[in-house]
């Protein structure tokens, strides 16, 4: 089973939404065709020479038929996911309606928020819920999730962002829990409700030795007291050098699955008395833009010195856009999936992780999925909140846009031989 490569390289650019990303190259080889004796004939019959001339071009020709149907068919493979290209940017496609969806009922999911349940907090139409993500030059796997539980069998895999993150984790382990039989044998490790506010959550899957973790880290980086005499519109800073001092526990895993973005604006810093810091100064006058910069370096720099990454299997997702209507009161919302992209990308940042992802020594994986949520329009919460009097125009339904990111990070994983992983 294959996927397009998600892995950084040269070819990784986050420009115009899509990463250029490439799957792995195929090639075939025609086996040698071995040569045999030839008993002679007689006189009146054919020469050896012209025998074997005529039994040796026709293995030419057998040789040749066989090499133009494995070029014809190179993309096919047992499983159903078939590569007709030798590249595929498996985040430049489309949702096509599919009503084998959704993946899970969130009423059955008791890690589901209540915020993210849009059908039990009133939702009457399901049409959002029946669509998948189709990459233009390649299919996807369907997702399996007694494959996916064995594959992640004694597994430790973590996510780390703000709250995008958090409906990453709930859709990943509701995915999951449609393969397990006894469900009690699911449960979180500290016996805690999930909530905005606590700083770890971890699910585990006791029939598998799996671990399932959430970190809230909104910034990724250190949140701190400023310092003396300091200006008293400074309330907090961002200590842009220094990685979040929860980070320790993030390294010991198999999976690391990051996001940040949402929280790197002006009404959650700046309005809140939030500044940045470097090296022990102040940064009063620095652009947003350039903090989050230095913050990735920061990451990034963590990432190299302290994770092995021949175990670890690292992602950073990109920027999800949300479709507040002008006025930023209410959702611009449609029935189905729009035809356009729209929505605020922050598409800055996205150069910006590419530009600091395409520098770095080890491998990470970006999933840029920041073109698949601008045209789902369709599948925010908007009024089918809890409560119900806060429209949400950025968060997802769960079932919904969440799980297809999980299916790209399955599908990476099933791409480069989850037999062997983490071995």
């Amino acid at each position: 089973m294959m996927i397009g490569n998600l892995s950084r390289s040269s070819s990784v650019r986050l420009a115009n939404r899509t990463s250029g990303l490439n799957s792995p190259r195929h090639s075939f080889s025609v086996s040698s065709f071995s040569h045999r004796k030839w008993i002679p004939f007689s006189a009146a019959a054919p020469s050896l020479i012209s025998i074997a001339g005529t039994f040796f071009l026709s293995a030419l020709l057998l040789a040749f038929a066989c090499a133009l149907y494995l070029y014809l068919l190179r993309g096919t493979f047992f499983t159903g996911f078939a590569v007709p290209e030798e590249k595929c940017d498996v985040f430049s496609g489309s949702w096509v309606p599919d009503t084998t969806y959704p993946l899970y009922n969130s009423s059955d999911c008791p890690f589901v928020e209540r915020g993210f349940n849009c059908l039990a907090n009133g939702r009457e139409d399901t049409g959002y819920l029946k669509w998948h993500w189709k990459p233009n030059t390649c299919d996807l796997p369907r997702f399996d999730a007694r494959e996916a539980l064995e594959m992640l069998r004694g597994k430790r895999v973590v996510f780390v962002g703000d709250s995008m993150s958090r409906t990453q984790w709930e859709s990943m382990i509701c995915m999951l829990m449609t393969g397990v039989d006894d469900k009690n044998s699911v449960h979180e490790v500290n016996g805690n409700r999930i909530s905005k506010t606590i700083r770890f959550l971890g699910v585990r899957f006791e029939g598998y030795n799996l671990s399932v973790e959430f970190f809230r880290s909104v910034f990724l980086v250190q949140l701190g007291f400023p310092p003396k005499h300091g200006p008293k519109r400074v309330k907090t800073t961002l200590k842009l050098d220094r990685l979040d001092d929860i980070s320790h526990r993030w390294v010991d895993s198999d999976i690391l699955i990051f996001n940040s973005g949402h929280w790197w604006a002006p009404s959650k810093l700046f309005d809140l008395g939030c500044y940045f810091q470097a090296g022990g100064l102040l940064k009063l006058g620095m652009p947003i833009t350039s903090a989050f910069k230095i913050a990735l370096e920061t990451w990034a720099f963590w990432v190299e010195t302290m994770v092995n990454t021949n175990r670890t299997h690292v992602f950073f997702r990109t920027f999800e856009p949300s479709h507040w209507s002008s006025n930023k009161k209410v959702c611009d919302m449609t029935q189905q999936p729009s035809s356009e992209a729209k929505g605020d990308d922050r598409s800055e940042f996205g150069e910006i992780l590419a530009e600091v992802v395409g520098k770095m020594r080890v491998s990470v994986n970006v999933l840029n999925v920041t073109l698949m949520g601008a045209f789902r329009s369709d599948a925010h919460i908007g009024p089918w909140t809890h409560p119900s009097s806060v429209f949400d125009c950025s968060h997802w339904c769960l079932p919904g846009v969440p799980d297809a990111w999980n299916e790209l990070v399955f599908s990476y994983l099933l791409a480069n031989d989850w037999r062997k992983f983490g071995r």
